[in-house]
């Protein structure tokens, strides 16, 4: 048989699966697992008579791969990565490729990227999206690292990822280092926040409306065929309308506890760092912890009281009120999210096409929808958008939304129905549509007991001052720090 034009290292469901789509699009693929039985079943199963080469050493697997070797590393993020990268290593000459195709944290690919390079080889973080069926039929590939790495991973990666409608990939280069590890990030903490602000449209239909399963998933449905239209409106649709063998509703038996890998949690924690303000994802994050107290909420409910209203509007007309709320919350999300990426981007230097990243990520991948065309359109409009709230699409979008978006909030807060993701998304709105906030009280509060020193309206940025507002504090100042 033929050398291997591509390597893949890890055989769990996303490793196999990547595998079968690269050899399906014509590329023959050599395969390596630490327990190597796994190399033979899945040799022996699902590869069966197909162009993949199982590997049951390093040694095996490196002489079978063409040059330059394209290393990939599908193993679980953290230490099997750095593992993984010094074991294969030293059977690597210079300018073989080792990629990291898991969702590990950006810090850690800027590392590794120095490190491999320090070695005379060169390195790929890149973030794949799209879950098993996505790694199978076609992910958004979102690739970052060594720059002279990307035209020999380049034909691959572009044949084997989603398309949009215009037969574009859902690939391209996303930046240097830690670039594409943390655009994928950045994709989860959309994620989350995509998912919580639909699951409380649902708590919202559910206990405020009193709508069936098969209610909310017609209108699901519904909403799909619109400005909403998305792989998470479509499969919530699909959960809902769900029945086991038995005839029961199988959104009805799940536990109200939700997991999480920690890529929402680390986009919040680098929102904080970068003095961003991702309120509707940090909430999202909170409101997964939030569930995880299931059985301190179980003492909660019989001891803590809150409003029993019940609905008496037009219902037909507050589900379209829903509609719009969750689009309005979209659009900031998403602002939120393109926020975080420029501050990192001018952090490390990245040169992120941002209008590409919204391409990247139209197919193949978790939040895929209509909605990132316009994105797209937006970016390739203005390259340096400031926001995406700014752009005279979404504006408008949001300015019809908004009187819906309120009654959302009101009615939620009226019959104590939890929407904290979409009520932060409207905080945040008219936070940022505020010319001034009440940080100045701030600013004197932490002047006044810390002499933290404030800047003042009628004075040029940059200079600070200190009042001793008690006669008692003296005129030393303390040292200034602004997010």
């Amino acid at each position: 048989m033929e050398q291997a034009d591509i390597g893949l290292i890890g055989l769990a469901v996303m490793g196999e699966n990547l595998i079968l789509n690269m050899e399906s699009k014509g590329f023959t693929v050599a395969c390596f697992n630490r327990t190597v039985s796994k190399v033979d079943n899945f040799i022996n199963g699902r590869a069966k008579g197909k162009n993949i080469i199982g590997c049951h050493t390093i040694d095996e697997f490196v002489e079978n791969l063409k040059t330059p070797r394209k290393v990939m590393l599908m193993v679980k993020a953290g230490a099997a990565v750095d593992a993984f990268i010094d074991k294969v290593l030293p059977h690597l000459e210079d300018g073989d490729i080792i990629i990291d195709g898991g969702n590990s944290h950006f810090p850690d690919t800027i590392r590794r990227t120095e490190y491999v390079e320090s070695k005379g080889k060169l390195y790929i973080g890149t973030g794949v999206s799209g879950g098993e069926e996505g790694a199978l039929r076609g992910p958004s590939i979102m690739p970052g690292g060594s720059p002279p790495a990307w035209e020999h991973v380049k034909p691959i990666f572009q044949k084997i990822a989603a398309k949009t409608a215009d037969g574009e990939p859902c690939c391209d280069w996303v930046g240097e280092n830690g670039a594409g590890h943390f655009v994928k990030m950045v994709h989860n903490g959309i994620e989350y926040g995509d998912m919580q602000m639909i699951c409380e449209t649902y708590q919202m239909m559910k206990e405020g409306l009193g709508m069936t399963n098969q209610e909310m998933h017609d209108c699901f449905a519904e909403w799909n065929k619109g400005e909403l239209d998305s792989y998470l409106i479509e499969i919530t649709r699909d959960i809902l309308g769900y029945k086991d063998d038995d005839g029961n509703e199988v959104i009805d038996l799940i536990l109200d506890t939700a997991g999480q890998k920690g890529t929402g949690k680390w986009t919040a924690i680098e929102a904080l760092n970068q003095g961003q303000p991702l309120t509707l994802i940090g909430e999202a994050v909170f409101a997964r912890c939030l569930s995880a107290l299931k059985e301190e909420r179980i003492k909660a409910s019989k001891a803590l009281k809150g409003p029993r209203a019940k609905f008496r509007g037009d219902k037909d007309k507050f589900l379209d009120d829903l509609r719009q709320a969750l689009y309005a919350s979209k659009i900031v999300s998403y602002a939120q999210g393109y926020q975080l990426m420029r501050a990192a981007a001018a952090e490390h230097k990245w040169n992120l096409n941002y209008g590409g990243i919204a391409l990247m990520w139209r197919g193949g991948c978790i939040i895929r929808s209509v909605f990132l065309g316009k994105i797209k359109e937006a970016y390739t409009t203005k390259p340096k958008l400031e926001n995406l709230l700014l752009d005279p699409f979404f504006k408008k979008a949001v300015k019809q939304a908004q009187k819906s978006w309120r009654r959302v909030v009101t009615t939620a807060v009226k019959q104590g129905i939890p929407i904290p993701s979409i009520s932060s998304a409207l905080a945040f709105y008219d936070g940022y549509r505020h010319e001034r906030l009440p940080a100045n009280l701030l600013q004197a509060q932490r002047d006044y007991f810390g002499a933290h020193t404030y800047e003042r309206v009628d004075k040029p940025r940059g200079e600070f001052f200190h009042t001793n507002w008690t006669g008692r504090g003296g005129t030393t100042a303390a040292s200034t720090y602004t997010v």
